[in-house]
């Protein structure tokens, strides 16, 4: 683990961004462990230095724009589109399906980064992918404050993250924390 590594996983413990109790993410998976990435995000400085640090460890083309989900992704989307001096624009989820609203377009053969605070199982990434493809865009690469995947998965794309955390996953009919009838907690975004 590198040095700016190790600072930023105490700033997330020291701001309570890593919470322990038994937690349903946004892709259903139960977990004893949740990364609370909007409170280590509260702090505009320490989101622009994640988001240069991001940049830093990037090493694919330049993109033209970046691009985000919500709601997770857009402080630390706006920092990265930010500290590569491109514009920012963000998806959706519209009845289930995620989509660009707003007036947002990317342009047609545009270089798009994907931006995300967590990767859990990259859904929303492939799903944001998927939404700047079907516009035209190129999708370059996908970049993450934590990358909490499953170990063997991956992202079909290339990809940097400032953490890697092998955070455990549960299925709801086999998690542990539901037969000890644990409180379940929805802290995410969607």
């Amino acid at each position: 683990m590198s040095v700016f590594e190790e600072e930023l996983l105490a700033y997330f413990t020291d701001c309570g961004a890593l919470l322990q109790g038994h937690f349903v993410l946004s892709s259903g998976l139960h977990s004893p462990n949740y990364a609370q990435c909007a409170l280590a995000l509260k702090n505009p400085a320490k989101a622009a230095g994640m988001a240069m640090e991001l940049k830093a460890r990037w090493r694919g083309q330049k993109p033209d724009l970046i691009l985000s989900p919500a709601m997770g992704g857009l402080i630390i989307g706006h920092e990265t589109a930010r500290a590569f001096g491109v514009d920012f624009i963000f998806t959706e989820r519209v009845n289930g399906v995620m989509t660009l609203r707003r007036g947002f377009n990317p342009r047609k053969g545009g270089k798009v980064i994907i931006v995300e605070d967590v990767f859990t199982t990259g859904n929303s990434t492939r799903e944001t992918a998927s939404v700047a493809t079907e516009r035209g865009a190129a999708v370059i690469g996908a970049m993450s404050v934590i990358n909490r995947m499953v170990a063997g998965k991956k992202l079909e794309l290339p990809s940097v993250s400032l953490l890697e955390m092998d955070l455990t996953l549960y299925k709801p009919e086999g998690c542990p924390l539901c037969v000890q009838k644990l409180p379940l907690v929805k802290p995410g975004s969607s």
